[in-house]
């Protein structure tokens, strides 16, 4: 757990916020006044990943982004179950708490996941969703889809998780996520991190600092288990017996995806957003990857600020 004041020279200058609704001290940066935009983290990240989003975004909205249970400068708690399910009921928890509407969500990795099933359960939270590398990951109960004769990649023959499923059998898998705090970069660039050009010794600490005991490891190691051990699948489908899919898929929605991902192929999350959203606009961009808020955040903000516009 990161301390509440550490900026890391200045590089995250946001006042920490805590919420203790889930029973653990969630960090959430809280910027701006107006119409709500939450920003969701995914593996192995947190809020630093917003800090270039943050400034642009909160002058016309309060811009909100919570560390997830386990990362940034949220508490590792040991008395949680660390699965899928709990992070999606610790997100809505603290929105209720602090009584939270029409959100505009801005998701990558997890963040999509986590997003899209609160939405099936909740849908009268979001207001419309802003999807970068990542997916709902549901698509496949739509039924009135056109078939394609391509049918994408599964998310398991990724390059990463062909890594999660072959270390996880070796052993190495642990190895290597247990020690997190002195692999963060050579994981991330396994996920598809590009921009080499952003790291720095700030940069370093602050994706490493969150994981430096094993005790505080724990989340990190279990996000992809839930993908390459099918822990997901019971919960999604109980989201989807609520009957709130067309309610979902009838907000505005839109896709930033960075073309040289490595954990979630590009063409699997593509096709899973346009079959939810088949009117929602798609931007492909050719050299960014899985961590595209680091690759490329001024264009992301662009995007993300004239979708809102548009929609408005």
């Amino acid at each position: 757990m990161i301390p509440a004041h550490e900026t890391f020279n200045g590089t995250f200058p946001f006042e920490p916020h805590y919420n203790e609704v889930n029973g653990f001290k969630m960090h959430y940066v809280d910027e701006g006044e107006g119409d709500v935009i939450i920003c969701l983290h995914g593996e192995p990240t947190w809020g630093y990943l917003y800090r270039n989003f943050i400034p642009s975004l909160s002058q016309t909205h309060r811009v909100i982004v919570p560390d997830h249970m386990g990362f940034g400068k949220s508490e590792t708690p040991n008395n949680k179950e660390y699965v899928f399910a709990t992070h999606v009921q610790n997100l809505i928890n603290f929105i209720d708490d602090l009584e939270l509407k029409d959100i505009t969500f801005v998701a990558q990795d997890w963040g999509g996941p986590i997003t899209g099933n609160l939405a099936l359960r909740r849908p009268e939270l979001v207001k419309r969703f802003c999807l970068m590398n990542t997916m709902l990951g549901y698509s496949g109960a739509v039924r009135d889809a056109s078939s394609s004769t391509t049918k994408p990649p599964k998310l398991t023959e990724s390059t990463w998780f062909q890594w999660v499923l072959n270390s996880h059998k070796s052993g190495k898998y642990f190895e290597v996520l247990n020690n997190l705090g002195d692999n963060v970069l050579s994981l991330m660039k396994k996920l598809g991190f590009e921009n080499s050009t952003a790291v720095d010794d700030n940069w370093i600490m602050a994706y490493s600092m969150p994981f430096s005991s094993l005790d505080e490891t724990k989340a990190a190691i279990e996000f992809p288990l839930d993908v390459a051990l099918d822990r997901v699948s019971a919960f999604v489908m109980e989201g989807l017996k609520m009957g709130n899919l067309e309610k979902v898929r009838s907000k505005p929605a839109m896709l930033a995806e960075g073309m040289k991902d490595k954990a979630m192929p590009p063409a699997l999350v593509i096709s899973d957003f346009q079959r939810l959203f088949p009117e929602g606009p798609v931007v492909e961009i050719p050299n960014a990857g899985h961590f595209c808020q680091e690759d490329t955040p001024e264009t992301l903000v662009a995007l993300i600020q004239m979708f809102i516009q548009m929609t408005d």
